[in-house]
C-alpha cells in the first residue's frame, strides 16, 4: 500500500439475495483528500460506505484501512477501527428524544472515558463550528433540516476522526443549506486535514467538494478523476449522468 494511501477496496464483490451490488469495485482514497462517490439509485454508494465501516461484510474483496484488512476482523477488533471514522447520515440520524448536546456527547461517552466538563466543552466546541453555538438544550424537532444535518456533522467530529464519512449530505436541503453544508464539507478538510468519503447524487455539490470523484455503475467504478477530468470525460455513462440524461436505476 502507498504510504498515501488511507483506504483501499480491492476487486470488493457484494450481493444480497440475487442481486449482485457489488461486482470488483477497486478504489483507492488518499489521506487528506476528499473523494466523492457519484452514482444513481441502487447503485450501491451507501452499500459501499457500510463496507468501509465494516457494517457490511463483503462477499469477497479487501477492505483496508490505513494498512488494515477489515475484512476478516471481529467486532471487537473493528471498534478501534470505527474510532478513525466519523459519519454524517442522510437523515442526520438523531435520537429524537435527546437534547442537541446529548446527542452529540452520546458516541463520545461510547469511546472515551471523559469526566461531564470535558464532554460539555466538546459538544460547545462542535457546535460552534458547525456554525449552532449555544443550541445545546434544544431537541432535534426544534430544528430545520439544515440545522439537524449541522448537529450530524458536530456529532461525528466530536469522535475527532481522521475520516468523515458523508452519506448523501445535501438531500432534502434548500439551496442556502446546500451550500452551507458544502461549505463546512470543505472547512473540516482544509482545517483538520480530515479525509472526506462523500456519497451523493447531487452532481452539483459533487463538483463542489471534490478533490477526486469515483463514478460507481452496474456494480464497478468505471471512473476516477478530478473534477475536470469529470467533466471533459468520453465515457458516455458518466457524461449521461452528469448532464441528467442517465436513469436513475443503474
Amino acid at each position: 500500500m502507498k504510504e498515501d494511501i488511507i483506504i483501499e477496496l480491492k476487486d470488493v464483490h457484494k450481493s444480497f439475495n440475487s442481486k449482485n451490488v457489488h461486482t470488483g469495485v477497486t478504489l483507492s482514497i488518499k489521506g487528506g483528500e476528499n473523494m466523492t462517490i457519484l452514482g444513481g439509485s441502487g447503485s450501491g454508494k451507501s452499500v459501499l460506505l457500510k463496507e468501509i465501516t465494516g457494517l457490511i461484510k463483503v462477499d469477497k474483496g479487501e477492505v483496508i484501512i490505513e494498512g488494515e484488512n477489515i475484512v476478516q476482523m471481529g467486532e471487537e477488533e473493528l471498534i478501534h477501527v470505527r474510532k478513525k471514522m466519523g459519519m454524517l447520515f442522510q437523515g442526520a440520524a438523531l435520537f429524537d428524544s435527546l437534547t442537541v448536546a446529548e446527542n452529540i456527547a452520546y458516541p463520545i461517552r461510547e469511546h472515551f472515558k471523559y469526566s461531564e466538563d470535558k464532554i460539555k466543552e466538546i459538544v460547545a466546541e462542535n457546535l460552534e463550528l458547525v456554525g449552532l453555538p449555544g443550541i445545546e438544550d434544544k431537541l432535534p424537532s426544534d430544528l430545520s433540516g439544515g440545522m439537524k444535518k449541522r448537529v450530524g456533522l458536530a456529532r461525528a467530529l466530536a469522535m475527532n476522526p481522521k475520516i468523515l464519512l458523508y452519506d448523501e449530505p445535501t438531500t432534502g436541503l434548500d439551496p442556502p443549506n446546500i451550500s452551507r453544508i458544502n461549505h463546512l464539507i470543505r472547512h473540516m478538510q482544509q482545517r483538520f486535514r480530515v479525509t472526506g468519503i462523500v456519497i451523493t447524487h447531487d452532481v452539483a455539490s459533487a463538483f463542489e467538494v471534490s478533490d477526486r470523484i469515483a463514478f460507481l455503475y452496474k456494480g464497478k467504478i468505471i471512473f476516477v478523476g478530478t473534477v475536470e477530468e469529470a467533466k471533459n470525460t468520453d465515457i458516455e455513462a458518466l457524461s449521461d449522468f452528469i448532464h441528467g440524461r442517465l436513469d436513475e436505476d443503474m
